[in-house]
């Protein structure tokens, strides 16, 4: 299979899909790997080391997407890349598509086999490719947080973790899955104060356990996310629910009653974020403020980090990678029911009921246009 690995084109995006060593692994079994030049430059990796590891080199981005029959990236297509996917070619990449109906319904249009990596998932469980870079956005959402909570750069001037006698600030979590969890260690391990909210108990348990108890828990529900949003410095949203629009947990009204300087950092912001008061934002203007809250809602914000994320990225992608090259779609989701729920759009029809649902959009199971093994 010819195997396209595209430079990013979202806004400060220097992550890259497929590192040398990922094309070397690709090479080794009789793949061809196109590599848009300078691809890999924002995550330190040179021309000259793609094509040692035996990449053929092209010049534009328009070639990538014309050659390549599988097209692997780290983020969605932007509008200006709609017109170069066609039918049948296989796009595997972050999607997020319940919260882009543009994007959906140019996937559908086009026919592209469009494979999500946030929604490969093991059973009812783990989502194997999404968990690396949610570990990433954690622990940087409190890095994020407590630089916004600075006086110079439009907080309440606030040290994260505080001084002796004077104590740290408050930081509440939304949500206890991989990134609130690291975003607690993080938290922590500056000094902060942690109040995290969920609503299965038995996780909660759960990381009072792992954590020593050097947390506060908290059930979720309106009343306990409001009483902690209004006494809090910093609030992080972590809510995710496979494949759907993020709930919108924290309301205009609870933004209202905190501190002017207070931040809040929505990691779900991929997903619609679950603040009321999110917008998605970029690396280039990252912040906005709402009665006086700064607002943090970068949709990439691993991108801030690329040599590490893209390691991490590549390091869980490259074997679902492989398999889909050597097998095709079809054979690898036949094979693999955790590669199947990644499937999002398949011959012009949603596969993926979140995001059928988002958009009042036909929803048509995958194992009713491929035979599965596992429906």
């Amino acid at each position: 299979m010819i195997v396209g690995v595209p430079r990013e084109v979202k806004d400060r995006e220097n992550r890259v899909s497929t590192t040398p060593a990922g094309v070397r692994e690709y090479v080794a079994r009789g793949h061809t790997v196109l590599v848009e030049k300078a691809a890999g430059a924002g995550s330190g990796f040179t021309d000259l080391e793609y094509r040692a590891a035996g990449a053929e080199l092209v010049a534009t981005h328009e070639e990538v997407f014309e050659r390549a029959a599988m097209i692997v990236k780290v983020k969605e297509p932007v509008p200006s890349e709609y017109p170069l996917m066609r039918e049948d070619q296989l796009l595997f990449t972050y999607l997020h598509l319940a919260a882009d109906e543009l994007l959906t319904r140019a996937l559908v249009e086009r026919r592209v086999q469009a494979v999500a990596y946030e929604t490969v998932q093991l059973g009812t469980g783990p989502l194997p490719l999404l968990q690396p870079m949610s570990e990433v956005a954690g622990r940087m959402s409190v890095q994020v947080g407590a630089h916004y909570l600075e006086k110079t750069h439009g907080g309440r001037g606030m040290l994260l973790g505080g001084v002796p006698g004077v104590p740290g600030a408050d930081v509440v979590i939304v949500g206890g899955g991989i990134v609130g969890t690291n975003a607690a260690q993080m938290a922590l391990g500056m000094g902060a104060n942690v109040t995290i909210l969920d609503m299965n108990i038995e996780r909660l348990r759960f990381l009072d356990q792992i954590l020593h108890g050097r947390i506060h828990t908290l059930a979720s529900n309106s009343h306990n996310v409001a009483e902690s949003v209004s006494r809090a410095d910093l609030v992080i949203g972590s809510v995710l629910i496979p494949g759907k629009v993020a709930p919108k947990l924290v309301t205009r009204e609870m933004v209202d009653t905190m501190q002017p300087g207070s931040v809040m950092v929505d990691v779900a912001i991929d997903q619609g974020g679950c603040f009321e008061t999110a917008k998605p934002t970029s690396h280039s203007e990252p912040t906005y403020e709402v009665s006086g809250v700064v607002h943090y809602c970068v949709t990439n914000m691993p991108g801030a980090v690329p040599r590490t994320s893209t390691l991490a990225l590549s390091n869980v992608t490259l074997p679902y990678g492989l398999a889909l090259a050597g097998q095709g779609l079809e054979a690898a989701v036949s094979r693999d029911p955790a590669l199947a729920k990644g499937v999002n759009v398949f011959g012009g029809q949603v596969t993926y009921a979140g995001v059928a649902e988002a958009f009042g959009m036909p929803y048509v199971p995958l194992d009713r246009i491929v035979s599965l093994a596992v429906a």
